[in-house]
């Protein structure tokens, strides 16, 4: 298994060198919608969190806060405090929607910050038809259930070759090949085309989470959640006819004078 904590973008997830840790670059679609994960130390679990637009720390300007009501629009955010997770969501992407800061507020002192930059894709014009490329990295969904005890599937797709894909855990190690992410098992396959499939098995509750592809500089988030799989039992309705016409056959016979009768008691 070959792992290691890679410096562009999982050095952050270290314990002590930050206070939060995000993915930093992500290609994504003018139009569609991302969301982005954000860890943060347990010391914060009761402060408000929020997003910031901005090329700038001094001068980005707030977006979403987790201490304000929720309405429709571009932004959305939620706090998992058991997780120590915050989570942006941007919708309707535009062109301008490059710099961004996850950061937790901290009074009196200044603000813990974590830069975040989208690359998105924009409209081109071809032959006087519209058309709209890929990003350079994504998947086909950012949200992936599966079920205890079962596996899922992710894949990893790219628009360039020649540089290796990597599978990260946020806050955790990435893997290049196939191994395992804190202790569940985790194989990559060749890249076929452009696409590297990504399987988890032997899922456990504690697989939920967040991950992501990751592919030069860039990174794309995926979501994880693991159920516990139910199971119904169904009870055929001819089993129960039979039952009740086995009972509404049975005859009782009065016995003859001098027959001695014996009572035979079969628990249920």
């Amino acid at each position: 298994m070959a792992f290691c904590y890679l410096p562009l973008f999982i050095l952050s997830g270290l314990t002590g060198i930050h206070s939060i840790t995000t993915v930093n670059n992500v290609s994504v679609r003018a139009g569609g919608s991302i969301s982005i994960p954000c860890l943060y130390d347990t010391r914060y679990k009761n402060h408000v969190k929020y997003l910031c637009k901005g090329s700038y720390w001094l001068w980005c300007s707030y977006e979403v806060k987790t201490n304000q009501p929720s309405t429709p629009g571009r932004f959305s955010i939620s706090d998992d405090k058991k997780q120590r997770i915050f989570t942006v969501t941007i919708n309707d992407l535009m062109a301008e929607d490059t710099d961004y800061w996850c950061a937790v507020e901290i009074k009196p002192w200044p603000d813990k910050k974590q830069k975040l930059n989208l690359s998105v894709s924009e409209v081109l014009l071809l032959i006087v038809v519209f058309s709209q490329g890929p990003p350079s990295l994504y998947v086909d969904q950012q949200e992936v259930t599966g079920f205890n005890g079962g596996s899922v599937t992710v894949s990893c797709r790219s628009t360039s070759s020649g540089e290796m894909m990597w599978w990260c855990r946020l806050g955790s190690i990435c893997v290049n090949e196939s191994g395992s992410i804190n202790g569940t098992a985790v194989t990559i396959s060749a890249s076929v085309g452009k696409v590297v499939n990504v399987t988890m098995s032997d899922l456990r509750f504690e697989s939920s989470g967040w991950y992501w592809c990751a592919k030069g500089n860039l990174q794309m988030p995926v979501h994880i959640t693991v159920y516990e799989q139910t199971t119904t039992t169904t009870i055929s309705p001819t089993t129960t006819n039979k039952a009740k016409a086995a009972a509404s056959d049975t005859t009782v016979t009065k016995p003859e004078e001098g027959t001695v009768i014996y009572s035979i008691v079969v628990p249920h």
